[in-house]
């Protein structure tokens, strides 16, 4: 189908993909515990448009380009780590004086979608999962428009499944709404998972 072959294979590699929570969960999630669906979805927006763009340049050969210039890849993974570990280290300082705050000086939805797209933008092997990826279920007399179409499978699924994470994750964070502690705690463990993610990811990088 589109050329592409084992095309159920592939679906559901792209389903297992999403299911492997990453740096791009936890931005959603954070987005909709912090303001509810609407910067839960515009979170969602902002990482699949940096996943586009990480498919467009594996498309169109970045990583060749990258492996050229070792140095540049290095720094763009470190300087994906720092970013997490800076929204992990605000995660991890929630308190009651943030809930506080948060009434008074929350992100809009624009700064949600930027932020997820800039967690996308900062993890690499994103990119390189795409570069692995795409040959596997590509048969020979394949053209550009198949990876068009394997482009557009990959960005409709992810969408259905992140705005069902989305609603989730509204439904949990309406439940806690009227408990503070609660609150706090679930931002904290979202830091600490953040945080552990961002080490995971230097310690694969050296």
């Amino acid at each position: 189908m589109f050329d592409i072959q084992n095309y159920p294979q592939f679906i559901l590699a792209i389903i297992l993909f999403q299911l492997i929570p990453g740096a791009g969960t936890l931005a959603i999630l954070n987005a909709t515990a912090r303001r509810g669906v609407g910067a839960g979805l515009s979170a969602v927006v902002g990482t699949l448009v940096g996943d586009a763009v990480w498919m467009i340049g594996a498309a169109i050969g970045l990583a060749a380009v990258m492996q050229a210039n070792p140095m540049v890849f290095r720094a763009l993974q470190y300087f994906g780590v720092a970013y997490l570990l800076w929204l992990a280290w605000g995660l991890l300082r929630a308190g009651r004086s943030e809930l506080s705050a948060d009434a008074t000086q929350r992100k809009s939805n624009t700064q949600y979608a930027k932020q997820a797209a800039l967690v996308s933008l900062t993890n690499p092997k994103v990119m390189l999962f795409f570069v692995a990826f795409f040959p596997l279920f590509l048969k020979p007399s394949a053209g550009p428009m198949t990876l068009g179409v394997m482009m557009l499978h990959v960005t409709a699924i992810s969408f259905v499944y992140q705005a069902l994470l989305v609603l989730l994750g509204n439904s949990v964070a309406q439940a806690l709404k009227d408990i503070p502690q609660a609150q706090v705690w679930a931002k904290r463990l979202a830091g600490v998972a953040l945080l552990g993610f961002a080490l995971k990811l230097a310690a694969n990088n050296r």
